[in-house]
Parts: structure tokens; sequence; C-alpha cells
């Protein structure tokens, strides 16, 4: 898949170089584990992630390219896992590109797949209540909070996007 002159290609089995680069950085994943991954957990995730590429065509784990097959980091639509009936979003960018509009990008595209396969499912966002350029992000899409608390041992807050809201926006 191809959108604003960035090129975003799901997770094979060979690409656990490109999703290390991404996992193994504090800086990054302060606000999705609260530090870097383990090689273990890397290994993990990573498994976890190529079984939901595998499962369904439209959703998944992507990594990000520019037009110079720089990665940027990576994003995710796949089946919210506490409620199937909704889908979940995210993205993960490398710290050089943070502030430069790749963030919006990621979510341009992820929403304008979720449209295209699934137009009448409500859409999660999941962050660290104190990354606030996170949470901008999704409300500047019309996500609303729902959650703020404690989940999986972490700091979380849950926003979500009525599938309504996009339709009104596209119209």
């Amino acid at each position: 898949m191809e959108q604003n002159k960035l090129t975003y290609i799901k997770y094979t089995a060979t690409d656990f170089s490109a999703f290390e680069t991404l996992v193994f950085d504090d800086d990054i994943m302060r606000y999705i584990s609260g530090k870097a991954l383990s090689m273990e957990q890397a290994k993990n995730k990573f498994k976890s992630i190529l079984t939901i590429n595998g499962h369904e065509e439209n959703l998944g784990y992507f990594k990000v390219y520019d037009a110079n097959d720089n990665l940027l980091g990576d994003c995710k639509l796949e089946r919210c896992k506490q409620d199937t009936s909704k889908l979940e979003i995210g993205y993960i960018l490398k710290k050089r590109y943070w502030g430069q509009g790749y963030g919006t990008q990621f979510c341009t595209a992820m929403l304008t797949l979720a449209n295209d396969f699934y137009p009448n499912r409500d859409i999660i966002g999941i962050i660290d209540p104190d990354n606030i350029a996170s949470k901008k992000l999704l409300e500047k899409f019309g996500f609303e909070r729902f959650f703020i608390g404690i989940e999986d041992e972490l700091p979380t807050e849950k926003l979500i996007l009525k599938r309504s809201t996009v339709n009104e926006i596209e119209k």
C-alpha cells in the first residue's frame, strides 16, 4: 500500500531487524511499554505480529518507508483484543521523525484502510496518558477518551472513534 509517498508493507518473517530498530529504543518505547523491549520480549511480540498479519489480508502491522527507502516506523490496524467487533490503531515512529507530520500520515493511512474494508467498526487508540502528542493526534481525527487508568500494570488511556464521526467528516 502506498499513500502520501510513504510505503506501508506488512511485516514478514524476514523483517525482525527492522522491527528491532524500533522496539530496542527506550525513547521510542517509553509511552508503549515504559522502556525498550528485551530480546525475548521483542521475539515474542514479533511472533504475535506475524500471526496477526497472517490472519486477515487487510489488517495487521505495517512497516513504513519514505520515498528514499528509510524506515520511519510502523503502524497497525488490528481487531481489538478485548472486543473483536472494534478495530485498534497504533503507530511507532523513530525519534528523528517525531514532530514532522508522519504520525498524521500513518493515522490517515490506517483510517483509510479501516474505512475501505471495515466502514462500520469503531476504532480504538490506546496510549500512555502522558503522551500528549499521540492524544492530540487521535483527537484531531475525532477520537474521544472513554477510559483512563492502569491496564497491564501500565498507565493507559483509551480513545474511541465512532464510525459515524468518520462518515460525517468524509461527506
